[in-house]
């Protein structure tokens, strides 16, 4: 077995680095985005339309997207994908409280470039590290993203505070080119199928929505692929009710401020760097089937213990420690999920089952939204917590009875698409 880090594989390094520094920019404009529009407009409302413009049009467009990250060449895909990112930030410079629709709009396309970069890059580690380095690369991801989080969220309103949006968009745009200069020096990868450029448009039509639809059919027909999603989904939507009913809870029930709510939700990330770091030694004694059931069992105990203990202590201390030691499971879980998804999953498919998986979180995660919101007009928080934390037992649960190591699988016929017989679980 190979001992050494992927990191230490050049063309990985590079992909690993590059989406930490992409991350960073996201998360400058995530921050900056939502404080211009609150300033611009004085209302909350103008700030949650932001979040509202980033989410429809992944959720409209995010499965298709796959199809494409299927057929264009990976890497390649990557660098024009940032290129187009830093192009885009650049109407932001005109944005003013009078020309809110362009700070709308250039939330909306960042929001579909980034469903085409993330999952092009989930879609190139399997090619880029051994096999039996999958897991500890997936893990190693995922402590990018959140020091990402860490870095970019304090960034974004120093940013911000020193140089107003134009500052932003000069910070952000330097991520995004620095993005595609590092992919650049990887070495190419194999060119996926690519549509016949003489085909009539019609018939490329008729084989992208072939290829769509065949994506849909590998997630069905595989009994791996169909767990997780139902454990995606029932996940997201616990996630979009923590996020309405968490400031509910942190601002009531412990009797904290705004400064209280940014300290707990920013604290989490150092748990995903922990988490990160200790699922890349886990994965060596535990199957990803035990990261996934036993991260969101932990996680769900956890979230029970914290939304229980108002009546014991109210220090901010206490529940700082506690987010932190929830972000080590919330890592644990999404390695084992996404390295289930890569080798269950023929290479030239991952794309479009990615995105389709990233749709379905997005979507269920816009439910739980929805239903915090509805919820907390009418029963008590702490009630809803409770049964936001046992969506994550279940999650648990699911996922050490139903999910089992899928078998790994190749196209049989290079270079067309996979035929959903191919897929076993």
């Amino acid at each position: 077995m190979t001992s050494r880090s992927p990191l230490f594989r050049r063309d990985y390094a590079l992909v690993w680095t590059a989406g930490l520094v992409s991350d960073t920019g996201d998360w400058l404009l995530m921050i900056a985005l939502p404080l211009f529009a609150f300033a611009a407009t004085g209302s909350a409302l103008g700030a949650s339309t932001v979040f509202l413009v980033e989410l429809v049009p992944m959720l409209l467009l995010g499965t298709f997207i796959g199809v494409f990250v299927d057929r264009w060449d990976r890497r390649r895909t990557i660098i024009v994908t940032s290129l187009l990112q830093a192009v885009a930030l650049l109407p932001l410079l005109a944005a003013t409280a009078d020309k809110m629709w362009i700070v709308y709009t250039v939330a909306g396309v960042e929001a579909v470039l980034g469903a085409v970069i993330n999952p092009a890059r989930q879609a190139l580690v399997p090619s880029l590290v051994e096999p039996d380095q999958l897991a500890r690369g997936n893990a190693l991801i995922a402590v990018s993203d959140s020091i990402a989080r860490l870095v970019g969220s304090p960034l974004g309103g120093l940013a911000f505070a020193a140089g107003g949006l134009p500052g932003v968009v000069i910070a952000d745009a330097a991520t995004f080119l620095v993005t595609a200069g590092l992919v650049t020096f990887m070495r190419r990868q194999p060119d996926p199928a690519s549509l016949d450029g003489d085909a009539p448009a019609v018939d490329v039509e008729r084989r992208l929505l072939r290829e769509w639809t065949e994506g849909l059919v590998l997630i069905a027909r595989s009994g791996t692929l169909r767990t997780i999603a139902a454990i995606t989904a029932l996940g997201s939507v616990s996630q979009g009710l923590f996020l309405v009913l968490f400031i509910v809870y942190v601002t009531q029930d412990l009797g904290a401020g705004d400064a209280g709510v940014g300290l707990l939700r920013g604290v989490q990330a150092i748990g995903g760097v922990l988490g990160g770091l200790l699922s890349g030694m886990l994965v060596r004694r535990l199957s990803p089937r035990l990261l996934v059931g036993g991260g969101y069992l932990v996680f769900g105990l956890l979230s029970l213990i914290t939304w229980n203990l108002a009546p014991v202590t109210t220090a901010l201390g206490v529940y700082a420690g506690l987010f932190i030691a929830m972000g080590i499971p919330a890592v644990a879980t999404a390695t084992g999920e996404i390295t289930l998804v890569q080798t269950g999953t023929p290479p030239n498919a991952l794309g479009r089952v990615i995105a389709a998986m990233t749709t379905v979180a997005g979507a269920a995660q816009g439910v739980g939204l929805l239903a915090g919101g509805l919820l907390a007009e009418r029963f008590d928080v702490v009630a809803i917590l409770d049964g936001q934390a046992a969506l994550y037992l279940l999650c648990g649960v699911i996922a050490v009875l139903a999910l089992r190591p899928p078998t790994p699988v190749l196209p049989r016929n290079p270079p067309g698409l996979p035929g959903v017989s191919e897929i076993r679980t």
